[in-house]
């Protein structure tokens, strides 16, 4: 991707950009550490809306780790531009995409970029690709609290975050630190959302706690914000994953379920 030097002038916490005026609400999906399955709720919610008939953008900002193309099944595209210079934002089920790894030459080429080049390639997916007119725009933020959190918050007036986490105490701990930082930021928290809550046998269907349970409550509790679903893990939802079949679609009716009740609960909002 040829990343072009533009003069930025920075919103703030306080008073952000709007750099996404072309959608009606903007929610940012974060976690306090990798590997709790951020991109994928990302990637179903997103879906989910979809489904609803609603007009569906999809920004993957883990700009050193997108998961988004291969979650989607379409990492082997790449980046396309229009008549008027726009990106042409990749498409399935129903959601529009962009991610910096569908600009790459290889799957595995690196990004080694530092911050403030990472920080302009987003604002040039946010500006100059041809996303249309959207109902939501779903950020799918990287791990942690550092610089594309703060610019997000920054350059869109965002509708809210929605925070991923697993049972265990290592992934609530971290978790409880992205909570302080959105509410530092001014960012709504709509909820949060306990990933590989169990497990689910596939020869017994019985339910193993290996990650723990109970750690997403008492986040919830702690600094009182709703418990938005609780996820359960199986065999064939990371099967799903790999192949680019969404779990709201393809999954077991327990992770359908699970899904679809975060998004009624996002949509009264």
């Amino acid at each position: 991707m040829e990343t072009i030097k533009k003069k930025i002038t920075y919103g703030s916490t306080q008073t952000p950009n709007n750099r996404a005026s072309y959608a009606q609400k903007v929610i940012a999906i974060s976690s306090g550490k990798g590997g709790v399955g951020k991109s994928t709720v990302a990637a179903n919610f997103a879906v989910g809306l979809a489904q609803k008939g609603l007009r569906v953008g999809l920004l993957d900002a883990d700009i050193y780790g997108p998961s988004i193309p291969r979650l989607f099944g379409v990492e082997n595209e790449r980046l396309a531009w229009n008549n008027d210079n726009k990106m042409i934002p990749s498409e399935n089920f129903g959601v529009k995409l962009m991610s910096v790894g569908l600009t790459t030459p290889q799957n595995d080429t690196p990004l080694v970029w530092r911050s403030s080049v990472a920080v302009s390639a987003l604002i040039q997916f946010l500006e100059d690709v041809a996303w249309g007119e959207l109902d939501y725009m779903i950020i799918d933020m990287p791990p942690g609290t550092g610089d594309v959190q703060l610019t997000m918050a920054q350059e869109i007036p965002l509708f809210g975050a929605i925070l991923v986490t697993t049972p265990q105490m290592l992934a609530t701990d971290d978790v409880s630190r992205a909570i302080m930082m959105f509410k530092e930021t001014h960012v709504p928290i709509l909820g949060l959302v306990e990933n590989m809550s169990y497990f689910i046998a596939p020869d017994t269907n019985a339910h193993y706690d290996i990650f723990g349970s109970g750690g997403a409550k008492h986040l919830c509790e702690n600094y009182d914000v709703p418990l938005l679903t609780q996820i359960p893990l199986t065999c064939k939802m990371c099967e799903n994953s790999d192949e680019g079949k969404m779990a709201i679609i393809f999954g077991e009716i327990e992770i359908q379920k699970s899904y679809k009740e975060m998004i009624e609960k996002i949509l009264k909002k």
